[in-house]
C-alpha cells in the first residue's frame, strides 16, 4: 500500500482523520478535503493536518483530478459531494473507509477487532495503552482522542501509529461493515438496538466473533452472553474470554464495585487462578469496569500477563469527551460528553447521578434517521433517568444539507418525555438551548453538554464554561 496518492473525502472527521494518519505513516500521499473546513469550523484542526503535510482543498471537486488517486469516501458521503463525481470523471479508484480499513486491519498478523453497541472507544483506548505500556508497538485506529497519547503535537490522538505486527481497532455494525473483518481477538461489548434491527446485528456479532481465534464476550449483556453459549455449545469453549460485574461463572468478573467522583474501585478475580486484586481506575462509572474487563481480556488474548495490564489501566486517563469535565465555574460544573444512543445516555445519567446536583442536559442528536428509529427508546430513556428537577434541552439535529427523511424531530422526543411528568424542551437551536442553560444554572448544577459526530460540541461547552465565569461576556 506504500506510495499511493490518497484522497480523504472528509478527512477532518472522527473516523477519518485516524485513518489518514495511519495511511500516511505506511509511506503514502495524502490529500483531503472537508465541508467542515469550507464552512470554517475548527479551523485548529485542519491546521494542524495541514502542518503534518496533508494537502488540504475545498471540497468542490478541485483535488481530484487524476487516474492514480484512491478516493476514500464515507458512508454519511453523499454521491452528491463534488469530489465523488471528479473522481470518476478523472477515473479515480473510489474505496470507503470500511473497506480501506478493513484491508489494513485483516493485513496483520495479529489484529484485535473491538465492537459492540456502547464502549468501543474507551475499550479500544485501554487496550492501546495496556499493549503500549507492556512494549507491544500496537498500531491502533480509534474513533475518539485517547488522552494517554494526546500531547502538543499530538492533540488528535485518536490514532497511534506503531509496528505492523499488532492492529487494534474499533469496528462499526451501524453500517454492516463489520463483517469485512476477520480478527484474531473479537471483543464485544454489549449488543442492543442502535442502528439496525436485533435480527441482524445478531447475525452480524455472530459472524464476527466466529471468525476469531479468540472472542471476548460480556456475560451482563444478554445478547453477548448468547453467543457466548453459542460458542460452548459448538465446542469452542476454549476460544472465549468472559467477564462480568459480579459473576463468578466469568472468566473476568469485578466484585465489591465502589463509584467514586472521578474513579471506581473493584476487586477483579480471574477464574483460571483464582487470584483476586484491588483495582482502582481513573474513569468513573460501572461501565467503565465493564470496559476494562473487556480490554483485560483482549490483551490477556495476546498474552499480556494480567498484573502488568492491570497496572498499565489504573494509569488509564480515559477519552476525550467521555464525561470530560471542562471546568466548574461559579459552583456550576460543565461536562462534554459523546453520548448519543439510549445506552450511553443511561451509562452517563447513572454515573452522574450517583452524586449530588441537579442536571441540565444538552442533548444534540446526531442525525433525523437514529431520532426515528430510536423515538420512543429515547423517550422512556430519558423519562426514567431524568430526576424531577433535572431539565433537558434538545435543539434539532446536526444538519448540513443532504436528503433524509426529517419527520421525527427534537420537539417530538421532548413532547413525550414532558407527557411522562419529566422536564424536557426543544428551543429552535444550539444557541438558544445555550441561553436557557444560563439562565436555569445555579450553583451546584452540572450542565451537561451530550451529543456525537460534532466537534463544535466541546467548543460550544467551553463557551458555556467561560460564560458562566464571566456573565459579563454574554
Amino acid at each position: 500500500m506504500a506510495n499511493d496518492d490518497y484522497f480523504f473525502c472528509g478527512i477532518g472527521g472522527s473516523g477519518m482523520l485516524p485513518l489518514a494518519m495511519i495511511v500516511q505513516a505506511q509511506g503514502n500521499r495524502i490529500e483531503g478535503s472537508d465541508r467542515s473546513r469550507d464552512q470554517g469550523r475548527t479551523p485548529e484542526k485542519f491546521a494542524w493536518l495541514e502542518a503534518h503535510g496533508v494537502t488540504l482543498h475545498p471540497q468542490d471537486g478541485s483535488g481530484v483530478a487524476r487516474p492514480d488517486q484512491i478516493v476514500v469516501a464515507t458512508g454519511a458521503i453523499e454521491a452528491t459531494v463534488p469530489d465523488l463525481g471528479a473522481a470518476k470523471r478523472a477515473g479515480a479508484r473510489i474505496v470507503t473507509r470500511p473497506e480501506l480499513l478493513s484491508r489494513i486491519f485483516n493485513a496483520a498478523p495479529v489484529s484485535i477487532g473491538v465492537a459492540g453497541t456502547s464502549g468501543k472507544s474507551t475499550i479500544t483506548g485501554m487496550i492501546a495503552w495496556i499493549l503500549h505500556r507492556a512494549g507491544r508497538a500496537p498500531t491502533v485506529m480509534n474513533g475518539a482522542v485517547m488522552r494517554n497519547f494526546a500531547d502538543a503535537d499530538h492533540p488528535f490522538a485518536s490514532a497511534l501509529i506503531g509496528g505492523p505486527d499488532l492492529f487494534v481497532s474499533e469496528v462499526d455494525e451501524s453500517d454492516g461493515s463489520i463483517a469485512r473483518y476477520d480478527p484474531t481477538v473479537a471483543v464485544v461489548s454489549n449488543i442492543s438496538l442502535d442502528h439496525k434491527s436485533m435480527e441482524e446485528l445478531r447475525d452480524l456479532f455472530g459472524g464476527f466473533i466466529g471468525r476469531a481465534r479468540t472472542a471476548v464476550l460480556n456475560l451482563d449483556n444478554p445478547e453477548t452472553a448468547a453467543l457466548a453459549q453459542g460458542l460452548v455449545e459448538a465446542g469452542c469453549g476454549d476460544a472465549v474470554v468472559t467477564f462480568a460485574l459480579g459473576e463468578d461463572s466469568a472468566d473476568l468478573a469485578a466484585h465489591d464495585l465502589e463509584l467514586l467522583p472521578d474513579g471506581v474501585r473493584f476487586v477483579l478475580s480471574d477464574r483460571a487462578t483464582d487470584a483476586r486484586r484491588a483495582v482502582r481506575l481513573q474513569a468513573p462509572g460501572a461501565h467503565n469496569i465493564a470496559n476494562a474487563l473487556a480490554a483485560l481480556g483482549a490483551v490477556r488474548a495476546v498474552g499480556v500477563p494480567l498484573d502488568q495490564a492491570v497496572a498499565a489501566l489504573e494509569t488509564f486517563s480515559g477519552i476525550r469527551r467521555r464525561m470530560e469535565v471542562v471546568g466548574t465555574t461559579n459552583g456550576v460544573t460543565v461536562i462534554d460528553d459523546f453520548a448519543h444512543n439510549p445506552d450511553k445516555i443511561a451509562a452517563t445519567l447513572k454515573t452522574l447521578h450517583a452524586f449530588e446536583g441537579r442536571l441540565l442536559i444538552l442533548f444534540q442528536p446526531h442525525g433525523f434517521g437514529p431520532l426515528r428509529l430510536m423515538k420512543d427508546e429515547f423517550i422512556d430513556g430519558f423519562a426514567g433517568l431524568l430526576r424531577p428537577d433535572d431539565v433537558l434541552l434538545m435543539p434539532e439535529p446536526v444538519y448540513h444539507g443532504g436528503t433524509t427523511d426529517r419527520s421525527v424531530g427534537s420537539g417530538d422526543i421532548a413532547a413525550g418525555i414532558r407527557a411522562a411528568g419529566r422536564r424536557a424542551e426543544a428551543p429552535p437551536s444550539r444557541e438558544a438551548c445555550g441561553e436557557r442553560l444560563l439562565e436555569l444554572a445555579r450553583p451546584g448544577d452540572r450542565i451537561v453538554v451530550m451529543g456525537a459526530r460534532d466537534d463544535t460540541l466541546s467548543v460550544f461547552a467551553a463557551d458555556l464554561l467561560a460564560r458562566l465565569s464571566d456573565p459579563a461576556t454574554d
